[in-house]
């Protein structure tokens, strides 16, 4: 990248490259690749090994598991259906999906399963874009019924047990109740892999195929899927999961035969996707460009603007910045943008060096993923370390402070 045209200062790329090494010879982070792309221009770094033992280096091309930041990316395939009319904003959404008519919901969130009332309204299109169908991943709920439930019956991603095929997956979620009513409050997770069943019903053709042609292909995103052929598996670095207590690196998902070494009876817009630093620069940039890549129309300049501004009310937004600010200590200061589009967080305020407006996602497995439209900037920092200790968060925070002092236009 010649820093003159991008509008990074030399000095400030030197030392996001120092800053980004120093995680890795301090041996908590095995590997990376990160992108910082403005314009045309794209500079990248890609640092260490694929393994925490050594062996072969990360590369440009090396293809790592996106977990959440799937979120942002996957939700364009519900994008595309609202551009065409083949789904509406506040359709219901029981005749795809008749597993989630007639909802009861818990008359509070560790109320027994059957202590229940009715729904007020149906579930909408709406409720499952802005993630306020009724259902979520609340880590303030652990230990409630609800919760457990959610566990036993493998409704989430990151279970010992992978999730079962859709409609399977969809007639488990339709035994529970809601924990919210419809529309109420915004709760994470689970929305997105309902919606990856309604793109799918809806379509006729599985959430991949429809993503592919409609997305991936487009936008030249040659390397990105729910799982990783067997020729570029070598590509594939193992995802480590730290012991909390001791730090010890445990691999939660091997290449060669783990999780994503063949197609998963789910795929989960919540967090399934593999993917490069190239391919979601393409799909960022997009979004940047108002949905057009290389003259190509991809989304309707709406349909962008619609995810990457907030959708929250007041309230919703207020109990979102509770959740994250109150469990820093859980998410080691991920989530606190304030807001929420579809797919993907909004800064609604500055809390640290990244503008209001900036928006994008980070991913439990230590990827980040954002772009910011007051500065016409991609920064995508790439890791395999879970976030079960904070070290890439931590990495993640250093990244974006280095990234934003190294601005000089």
């Amino acid at each position: 990248m010649e820093t003159g045209k991008s509008g990074f200062s030399e000095a400030g790329l030197r030392r996001l490259r120092e800053v980004l090494a120093r995680h890795v010879e301090s041996g908590k982070i095995p590997g990376l690749v990160a992108l910082v792309g403005r314009g045309e221009e794209a500079h990248v770094e890609a640092i260490g090994t694929m393994r925490h033992e050594g062996g072969a280096p990360m590369r440009r091309d090396t293809i790592f598991r996106m977990a959440s930041t799937s979120k942002p990316v996957a939700m364009a395939g519900a994008m595309v259906l609202l551009d065409e009319c083949r789904l509406r904003l506040d359709d219901l959404v029981e005749p795809w999906l008749p597993e989630l008519a007639d909802r009861q919901v818990l008359k509070r969130i560790d109320s027994p399963l059957d202590d229940t009332v009715p729904a007020r309204r149906p579930i909408t299109v709406r409720d499952l874009l802005s993630s306020t169908f009724g259902l979520g991943m609340d880590m303030t709920a652990l230990g409630t019924p609800i919760m457990g439930a959610i566990f036993e019956r493998g409704l989430t991603p990151d279970l010992p047990e992978p999730m079962p095929e859709p409609d399977e997956w969809m007639r488990r979620l339709g035994e529970l109740p809601l924990m919210y009513q419809p529309g109420e409050r915004w709760q994470y997770q689970i929305s997105h892999d309902v919606l990856s069943v309604l793109v799918a019903r809806v379509t006729g053709q599985s959430f991949e195929e429809f993503l592919r042609e409609r997305i991936f292909e487009p936008l030249g995103m040659k390397d990105t899927g729910f799982h990783v052929p067997a020729g570029k598996i070598d590509r594939l670095p193992a995802l480590y999961a730290p012991d909390p207590q001791s730090g010890e690196f445990t691999v939660w998902d091997e290449a060669e035969g783990g999780r994503w070494s063949k197609p998963p009876a789910f795929q989960g817009s919540g967090g399934g996707l593999v993917s490069t630093a190239d391919d979601y620069h393409a799909y960022f940039r997009m979004l940047l460009n108002g949905g057009t890549h290389g003259g190509e129309r991809i989304l309707s300049r709406p349909a962008v603007e619609l995810m990457t501004t907030n959708r929250l009310t007041p309230e919703q937004q207020a109990a979102r910045h509770a959740m994250a600010v109150n469990n820093v200590h859980l998410s080691f200061g991920q989530g606190q943008h304030g807001g929420w589009g579809f797919g993907m967080a909004v800064r609604t305020y500055r809390g640290d060096y990244a503008p209001i407006g900036q928006f994008g996602w980070d991913g439990g497995s230590g990827t980040s993923t954002y772009a910011d439209p007051a500065n016409q900037l991609t920064g995508i920092l790439l890791t395999q370390v879970g976030m079960s200790v904070p070290n890439s968060a931590r990495l993640i925070h250093d990244f974006w402070t280095t990234l934003y002092q190294a601005i000089d236009d």
